[in-house]
């Protein structure tokens, strides 16, 4: 490809690097970010990640977690680090304003650019482009990146589990329509290469505490919204909800997709309130596409079955608001 060839030009000399990825990293979000970061460390860079803020418990079993700066932890580390990058990669977002606090120092500083996304309509003007919107994870690309870089020979065991974590997390465990082939013979390649994916799941879905499990009977008991007429079901979690049941970063990841599941749903959502902010998570299947929904109602955007948006209005008003555009037949006139 032509712009591995360009990198691995820059590349040739000694370089600073900075990883980021998105504000609240998922898996596919820090599983890519420290892939890249063992890989070009192997190559003899200073290499560091820093992401906007924390990510769950689960997650931290992930080779070189104990390297990472969070930018809402130590500013002054992570902004002296920023400064003096030679390249800034970023991953898994598309625009600057993903990473919140981050932003403005990202958009200020010399370092080239170089990204690697599978979101849609990227706004970030990159030096180096591996952006793919067919790709069902930026972990996915990371490994195609390496590939064509250096071949198979430089993707270690800690590589291999942190890609994997990625794309079994953005593929919904293989379920979602972005599962091809490809991307198939990608984990074979990587369970070849010495991925453990018994481990490997067993760490991300397996490792659930008291108060999470409780948590999530609450919200299956109380918190389920469905609407068959409309055929949307949707949770909505508010600051109590974190409170009595000690949740954590990531402990409501997941809970839109039982409200997916029921027979007949073909959109789902959950809006939660913590502090101070609402956020909007949609899950569809079929051809209704939520990434139009969240932008053009909730200022987001993301995936055709995968999105999120966020909301001005209280708890209760962005509820209405959501229930009236269901009541105004939105969700059915506003396919793709």
């Amino acid at each position: 490809m032509k712009d591995t060839a360009v990198l691995k030009n820059f590349l040739s000399d000694s370089r600073k690097i900075v990883i980021t990825t998105h504000a609240n990293p998922d898996a596919d979000a820090l599983g890519s970010s420290l892939g890249l970061f063992h890989f070009l460390k192997s190559l003899g860079h200073e290499v560091h990640v820093i992401v906007p803020n924390s990510y769950p418990d689960f997650l931290e079993w992930m080779a070189g977690n104990d390297t990472v700066t969070i930018y809402e932890e130590d500013r002054v580390k992570s902004d002296e680090l920023l400064d003096a990058a030679d390249l800034l990669f970023c991953l898994d977002f598309s625009g600057f304003n993903r990473i919140k606090l981050m932003k403005e120092k990202a958009e200020s500083i010399q370092a080239k650019i170089g990204l690697i996304d599978h979101h849609l309509n990227p706004e970030i003007k990159p030096d180096f482009n591996f952006w793919n919107d067919t790709a069902a994870a930026t972990a996915e690309l990371v490994y195609d990146l390496i590939l064509d870089f250096s071949g198979a020979d430089a993707i270690t065991v800690d590589i291999t589990e942190s890609l994997y974590a990625g794309i079994m997390t953005d593929t919904g465990s293989f379920k979602h329509s972005s599962t091809s082939s490809k991307i198939h013979r990608t984990v074979a390649e990587l369970i070849d290469l010495g991925a453990d994916v018994t481990i490997v799941s067993g760490l991300i879905y397996d490792t659930n505490s008291v108060d999470r499990l409780r948590f999530l009977g609450h919200a299956l008991a109380e918190k389920l919204r469905v609407i068959e007429n409309a055929r949307v079901a949707y949770f909505v979690i508010d600051e109590g909800d974190f409170e009595n049941f000690r949740l954590k970063q990531g402990d409501t990841e997941g809970l839109v997709n039982y409200a997916l599941s029921i027979k007949g749903i073909v959109v789902a959502a959950i809006i939660i309130q913590k502090e101070n902010e609402i956020k909007l998570s949609f899950r569809s299947i079929d051809d209704f596409a939520v990434n139009k929904f969240a932008e053009e109602y909730f200022g987001g955007g993301g995936h055709k079955n995968a999105s999120g948006g966020m909301s001005e209005l209280s708890l209760s008003e962005t509820e209405e608001k959501f229930k009236t555009l269901i009541d105004q037949n939105i969700l059915k006139t506003k396919p793709e």
